[in-house]
């Protein structure tokens, strides 16, 4: 019995092809394909191989093939700390939307409740106001969300009380994630199925009902027609770079970890394109559903199209409640609409914990990867990012998740580790020893334009978007009125620099570290480690070289 409790548990495969899909699906696939990237529309107009070859998370496998660049695997897992100390709070928020919309009544769709004021107009009601009657009014949805949903507080500066309701369905979330989670892959595997599929439906239910609104035409056509005079904006481009980022989970490891779980010959060369191609269209599709109803929402409110939606949780929380508050059958497409902002968030959030957890138990096996231990670090995590998340469910608490929004998840953050893994793989490692691997377990080999990419492309790309990104760097305000003071920017750069530094840290410390030479010590962190998979070319250079060892010891022998 004591033997069995402290043995170390074996890591564990996928269960099926199918299983690794959905849960890269599930991380890839989430709310920013239905608020992200419909808005920057609005507005403007490897690692996969990695984890399959070493089979280790986001930190020991930069240590087995660049321990040089080990504290890019640290700094991707602080992001997704950070992410998952907060992305929950959506789901909470989106809990508590659905609870709401089985009421005989949708509550943000009239003015007759106690937290409205009496600037209040109801935008679903067909007398509607002049356009400078509006513009000193506030809508019965706006209002819900602000003074019902959020009870927000003055700023930053005011935190007050504790939303009760919010920090109930905050819990519920947690519970769930904790349960989609526990077993590792082989329960984060089963739960994808439904979790990963799901929304899908509810996307083509909504985008059917959205494409037969009057006013649904008007708004493809903004969706659809260019403009071209946008294109020489440099921010355009930094905002798509950073969707990408964003959208894909890239440099935090996340493709990694769940390409650490697949067999070695696995086809992940040809599973990322088609995952690609999945993560791109469901973006496109998802723009069709946004833009139908806000262009349904324009032709109701006799409108521009400009004037009726904003960016990020209000798209979700104001725009689309307003538009289905328009709708005949409201609850339904209210259902609809909150089931799949939970279910596409929900598996973006539990298949983000296992990625953690994964990192850090292949960090420490000897400790953690014990029978009912996982199990037990994982309740601490969860419950380590809910007492964190406390001050977020306050009256102020919403200025508190934009700051880590916009500064513990940011933009420069995932750029700046970019360069370096780029630089890190391309240069250090090695962009044909990558290129080798990827074929010895695919048997095919990548395309030349990866080689430019690791290379040149991306760290250039990178580091000039990251230096616009500064140069260009706006203040940061909420609602458009609301500036944040000087303390908080302060505490906001140090959540950003908390995961930028740990990049050129970890070389700095290790390189001085040490009784080796310098030129000793940088040698042994540049080089991978020996025990890594060998790959055919490998093997046959090692024959050959034994078998030319071999041959001149048998021709010395026989001079002798």
């Amino acid at each position: 019995m004591g033997n069995e409790e402290g043995r170390i548990e074996e890591r564990g495969y996928w269960g099926s092809k199918a299983e690794f899909l959905l849960a890269v699906a599930g991380i890839v696939i989430g709310l920013g394909n239905v608020w992200r990237f419909p808005y920057l529309c609005y507005k403007n107009g490897g690692e996969t191989a990695m984890g399959q070859y070493t089979r280790e998370g986001g930190i020991t496998c930069w240590h087995r093939l660049c321990p040089l660049a080990e504290g890019i695997g640290y700094a991707g897992q602080l992001l997704v700390l950070y992410s998952c100390m907060y992305y929950i709070i959506i789901l909470a928020w989106a809990l508590f939307y659905l609870f709401f919309s089985f009421s005989s009544q949708l509550p943000w769709a009239s003015c007759d409740n106690t937290w409205n004021t009496d600037n209040c107009v109801n935008l679903a009601a067909k007398n509607l106001i002049n356009r400078t009657a509006r513009m000193n009014s506030t809508s019965s949805t706006t209002e819900f969300w602000e003074r019902r949903v959020l009870v927000l507080s003055g700023g930053i500066e005011k935190m007050g009380n504790i939303n009760w309701e919010i920090l109930l369905c905050l819990i519920a979330m947690w519970i769930v994630c904790y349960f989609c989670a526990w077993k590792g892959i082989k329960s984060t595997g089963k739960v994808v199925y439904f979790t990963a599929t799901f929304p899908y439906l509810m996307l083509l239910v909504l985008l059917i009902r959205g494409l037969t609104l009057p006013g649904a035409l008007q708004g493809i056509m903004f969706y659809l027609y260019p403009e071209p005079s946008r294109l020489a904006d440099p921010q355009v481009w930094m905002e798509a770079g950073s969707q990408i980022f964003f959208s894909y989970g890239l440099c935090t490891a996340c493709l990694t970890v769940l390409g650490s779980y697949n067999k070695y010959n696995n086809n992940c060369y040809r599973d990322c394109l088609w995952l690609c191609l999945l993560n791109s269209g469901t973006s496109l599709v998802a723009g069709f559903a946004v833009f139908s109803v806000l262009g349904f929402m324009a032709h109701e409110q006799g409108v521009p199209i400009e004037e009726v939606a904003e960016s990020g949780p209000g798209l979700a929380f104001i725009a689309y409640p307003q538009a289905v508050a328009m709708m005949p059958l409201p609850q339904l497409w209210a259902v609809c609409f909150f089931i799949m902002i939970i279910l596409l968030g929900l598996d973006t959030q539990f298949v983000a914990m296992e990625v953690f957890m994964t990192s850090v138990i292949d960090r420490f096996p000897t400790v953690l990867r014990k029978a009912g231990r996982r199990e037990i670090f994982l309740l601490f995590f969860c419950l380590g990012c809910f007492v964190s998340q406390l001050i977020m469910v306050t009256e102020g608490g919403v200025y508190v998740f934009q700051l880590f929004d916009y500064f513990g998840y940011s933009g420069a953050s995932l750029l700046f580790i970019a360069v370096f893994e780029s630089l890190a793989m391309g240069w250090v490692f090695g962009d044909e020893r990558m290129f080798d691997i990827i074929e010895d377990m695919t048997k095919t080999r990548p395309n030349f334009i990866f080689k430019l990419c690791w290379k040149y492309l991306t760290p250039l790309v990178s580091l000039v978007s990251l230096v616009c990104s500064l140069v260009q760097h706006k203040p940061l305000t909420f609602n458009r009125w609301y500036v944040y003071p000087d303390w908080a920017y302060a505490l906001g750069w140090l959540l950003a620099l908390s995961s930028i530094l740990l990049v050129p840290g970890w070389t700095l410390v290790h390189l001085l570290a040490g009784k080796e030479s310098l030129r000793k010590r940088w040698h042994l962190l540049c080089n991978p480690d020996t025990t890594l998979p060998l790959t055919c070319k490998q093997r046959t250079k090692i024959e050959e070289t034994s078998f030319t060892a071999e041959m001149k010891v048998l021709v010395s022998t026989e001079e002798n």
